[in-house]
């Protein structure tokens, strides 16, 4: 079972709970000068999506802990290019920090940008999730064995489909999912967004047939009746969703993927800035708040602390190069 771009090291959160018994916040105990105001978190995809929604909560419970507004702002366009641009060539003082996803280890592979996961300071990775095959309401398909059939026995360019923006995780895993079945990656036409906000809003309108987000950004679709979740591309069921079947088990093909989600500064970001973050992160990934917020929504913790999440970006880089010229999309 194909399986690239998930997170290989598991950390288990150590030390908060035995600082907290004593009253000492890791995060306050290192925050005595920075910061002393205004932090911006810059999020690369649109507002109301699952890129943005983790990072408001994020930055809330960073707000809580550290004592000084944390704003997020959405740098949207390139396909993720322009908001990760904007992350690694900020000031490195730790006043502008932002959400870096998968997109880093394909960019650079796809001939968008140079950068790459080495251009950050990893501060933590706080999320991983693989994508749902997801139709509307009114969509004929009610299962992913029958979509399944009705794709292989289509002729190219009958459906289309959605979820970010051209070569983005969510297109990979449409063309993983196609190559699986046996079919040209371009066999569903891919039609590119600026997010899964937009692209389920597309969904519901008719526009596309198909989307390939994750179960939280479908999630207020799905629970308005107006989407459908057929299987997930994971390769065991998430537990937030235990009723929806992978495609593996319900006849859609051998297939799995994840995405994920971290804080990162620029490049050489101070130490003592690094750990202040970095220490606050690892607390919020075991505070109740973020745990049941991220539960509510679908989304999966997975945590990593500096040093294992640097070093599953380097790994996932090399993997994503390996995918993308399997694909045929690597320009490298």
């Amino acid at each position: 079972m194909t399986n690239f771009i998930k997170p290989t090291r598991r950390q288990l959160l150590q030390g908060a709970a035995a600082l907290g018994a004593f009253g000492l916040s890791p995060a306050r105990a290192l925050a005595a000068g920075y910061p002393d105001r205004p932090v911006t978190l810059l999020v690369p995809w649109g507002a109301g999506g699952g890129t943005d929604a983790t990072a408001r909560m994020i930055a809330a419970l960073l707000e809580k802990r550290l004592g000084q507004p944390f704003s997020v702002v959405n740098r949207t366009g390139g396909a993720g290019v322009v908001g990760h641009s904007a992350i690694a060539s900020a000031e490195a003082d730790g006043y502008t920090l932002g959400i870096v996803t998968v997109e880093i280890t394909m960019m650079h592979h796809l001939g968008l940008t140079e950068l790459g996961p080495d251009n950050y300071t990893a501060l933590g990775l706080m999320n991983a999730d693989s994508p749902a095959v997801t139709v509307s309401a009114d969509s004929p398909y009610k299962d992913i064995a029958a979509l399944t059939e009705a794709i292989r026995s289509s002729a190219p360019g009958t459906f289309k489909a959605s979820g970010t923006g051209q070569g983005g995780i969510w297109h990979l895993a449409l063309v993983g999912w196609l190559k699986a079945l046996g079919l040209a990656a371009d066999h569903v036409i891919w039609v590119p967004s600026e997010g899964s906000a937009p692209a389920m809003q597309d969904l519901i309108a008719g526009g596309v047939d198909i989307v390939t987000v994750s179960l939280a950004e479908t999630k207020a679709m799905v629970d308005a009746g107006r989407a459908l979740n057929l299987a997930l591309m994971g390769a065991a069921r998430a537990s937030s969703h235990p009723d929806l079947p992978t495609l593996a088990e319900a006849g859609g093909g051998d297939f799995a993927l994840a995405t994920w989600r971290g804080v990162c500064g620029p490049k050489d970001l101070p130490a003592d800035v690094a750990q202040t973050i970095s220490d606050a992160l690892a607390e919020i990934a075991a505070d109740p708040e973020f745990v049941a917020f991220m539960g509510d929504r679908g989304f999966n913790i997975e945590y990593l602390d500096p040093s294992a999440h640097a070093a599953m970006m380097a790994e996932a880089d090399v993997a994503m190069g390996e995918t993308l010229r399997a694909a045929g999309l690597s320009q490298g």
